[in-house]
């Protein structure tokens, strides 16, 4: 099996009421692939970055086992983003983004990444995800993912991507403007129709949902004591499930809640440090231990 990321590469300049950090490691893909990581090792990303990037950061992946040939060197700054957060380490407030080189990106597969069993199409513009789907070959699953602003800057193009996403992951505000309505399980019903068959919706400090036409989901989120930084949270929840997805090979129910389960422990660990500071040190033990507190946390 093999996983494959597209998503963006970024240095982000982040503050919240634990600090700061300028130009630490981020991006949809980054966050996303090296929670994967720790689950296949088998994982593949494609993205752009410019002649500023530091070598350190792609030695970082690649000491996480994830494949970094399809990480496109272009000549200029690459992307970067600076935001701020709040003392309840809510929504963040966005002060400055620049584009970069990500502007004229264009996803181009490698060759020997054509073949992989699954996708996970991380938040960038949705035809730029259609441009990837059609270059891979015979994906066993696309997992799809989308923000506020596609869903009303380029909705039309968006339905089109919908339509080969097997599985959704979204947030609750953004389920209900895609569905265009206020309640969160109807707007899960409506978007089953649209393309996707398994719906998985972040609620933040409140967990995430997971629903199919058959079943419905909730697991929380984990009770934390230190939150420095919630940036990514959303693309490692994302790889986890995607990794334990491709892991196990199997959508089965059973496999589907585990997964859930399971990126919410990525993401618990994601913000107790700034930028990739904890997921690039995890340990495997500490991973199934959190697993197991979900577990005793929501039997009864």
């Amino acid at each position: 099996m093999s996983i494959l990321i597209i998503g963006s590469v970024a240095l982000d300049s982040v503050e919240t009421p634990a600090g700061k950090i300028e130009g630490g490691l981020g991006g949809s893909a980054v966050y996303a692939s090296l929670s994967a990581s720790y689950f296949y090792s088998d994982t593949r990303i494609v993205a752009v970055v410019g002649t500023d990037f530091p070598k350190e950061h792609l030695e970082l992946l690649e000491k996480h086992s994830v494949n970094v040939d399809g990480i496109q060197i272009k000549q200029g700054r690459t992307f970067r983003w600076s935001g701020t957060y709040g003392k309840d380490f809510g929504e963040a407030t966005t002060l400055r983004t620049q584009l970069n080189v990500f502007a004229t990106f264009h996803p181009e597969i490698p060759e020997n990444y054509k073949d992989s069993e699954y996708v996970f199409l991380a938040n960038i513009d949705p035809d730029l995800q259609l441009e990837v789907l059609e270059q891979v070959k015979k994906p066993k699953l696309v997992i799809g993912d989308t923000m506020n602003f596609w869903i009303s800057g380029k909705r039309n193009e968006l339905l089109k991507t919908l339509k080969k996403v097997d599985l959704l992951i979204i947030n609750d505000a953004e389920a209900r403007q895609l569905a265009e309505t206020n309640n969160t399980i109807e707007a899960a019903k409506i978007i089953l129709t649209l393309g996707p068959k398994i719906l998985i919706i972040k609620k933040g400090g409140d967990g995430a949902m997971l629903i199919t036409k058959d079943s419905y989901f909730f697991a929380p989120a984990y009770p934390l004591t230190t939150i420095q930084d919630p940036t990514g949270a959303g693309d490692t929840f994302a790889g986890g499930v995607v990794g334990y997805i491709a892991k196990n090979d199997n959508i089965e129910d059973a496999i589907l809640r585990k997964a859930v389960v399971y990126g919410g422990v990525m993401a618990s660990y994601n913000v107790e440090k700034f930028s990739v500071g904890r997921l690039q040190e995890l340990k495997q033990e500490e991973i199934e231990k959190r697993f197991e507190d979900f577990k005793k946390m929501t039997t009864f």
